[in-house]
């Protein structure tokens, strides 16, 4: 699957959440590093923008893992360039 810069536009508006804890993972990672994403992970992270703050909120603090591999690795990626980021 192929994604246009609108596409990432898209999937950048939708990482603004609203809930200040999903805010500050989800807007750093969209606006740093969607542009460096391989489609399949972009893909993840469409999959991961449709779902629900409370299921979000849970898989990012690793209260509980993701019911997907997909979603999971989706959410170990933000993660671990979420804690690069904070190295630099």
């Amino acid at each position: 699957m192929n994604f246009t810069p609108e596409d990432l536009k898209r999937f950048y508006w939708h990482s603004r959440r609203g809930m200040l804890e999903l805010d500050l993972l989800l807007v750093p990672f969209a606006k740093h590093q969607l542009q460096n994403l391989s489609s399949e992970q972009l893909l993840g992270y469409k999959l991961l923008l449709e779902e629900e703050d409370q299921d979000l909120f849970v898989w990012l603090t690793k209260r509980q893992a993701a019911p997907t591999v997909q979603l999971q690795t989706t959410v170990d990626l933000v993660l671990s360039l979420h804690a690069v980021s904070h190295l630099e």
